[in-house]
């Protein structure tokens, strides 16, 4: 007699699921690394750990659409691995200094930006109001990842590409000015909604 699995469990356990829940476990394992900024293997680790968890936020939506496997337990997490690790992140690179003076601007608007969209988010599913992410939205997020990517290989980045911090800030002042713009859309929509 072959054992049933109850769908809700089974989609619990899906694969974007599942690669969801990778990238929330990753979040403890790129701050234990960046503990240790003067090692330069541990950089490097944290750096691998936080690039794969990049590649399982693009994975877990393509595949939950590809094998039909959306679940409104993966909507409401998949936000929140992404605002952890981002979170997480801009908090240990300011902590060890690779983010420092007026860059602290573009870490402040970036974890603004994020709050405010949780927040809006929540009250426009109250009015069952959905907001899809919109293409530049997404763009942002790469750019966010691709600057925090190199602000984490930071001195162990320099030895093998010198100038890493300085593209790692620039592209973090590009992923601020996404966020304010994109941000921006998310009020518009909840304004809207509110006045309606």
């Amino acid at each position: 007699m072959a054992l049933s699995i109850p769908r809700r469990l089974n989609r619990r356990f899906s694969l974007p699921n599942l690669l969801t829940y990778g990238r929330m476990l990753a979040v403890p394992l790129v701050v234990a690394c960046l503990f240790w900024p003067a090692e330069f293997y541990m950089r490097w680790t944290a750096l691998g750990i936080f690039a794969a968890a990049g590649i399982t936020d693009f994975l877990d939506g393509y595949l939950a659409r590809a094998l039909s496997q959306q679940s409104s337990l993966g909507r409401m997490l998949d936000p929140i691995a992404d605002k952890l690790l981002v979170a997480a992140v801009l908090m240990m690179l300011v902590a060890d200094h690779s983010i420092t003076s007026y860059s602290l601007w573009a870490a402040i608007v970036i974890l603004c930006r994020e709050i405010l969209v949780s927040g809006l988010r929540e009250y426009l599913a109250e009015l069952k109001v959905s907001v899809p992410v919109s293409r530049l939205a997404k763009w942002k997020t790469f750019v966010q990842i691709v600057a925090l990517g190199f602000l984490i290989a930071g001195p162990a980045g320099e030895a093998v590409l010198p100038g890493t911090d300085r593209i790692g800030l620039a592209l973090l002042w590009l992923a601020a000015l996404l966020t304010l713009y994109t941000g921006w859309d998310y009020m518009k929509a909840g304004i809207k909604h509110t006045m309606e």
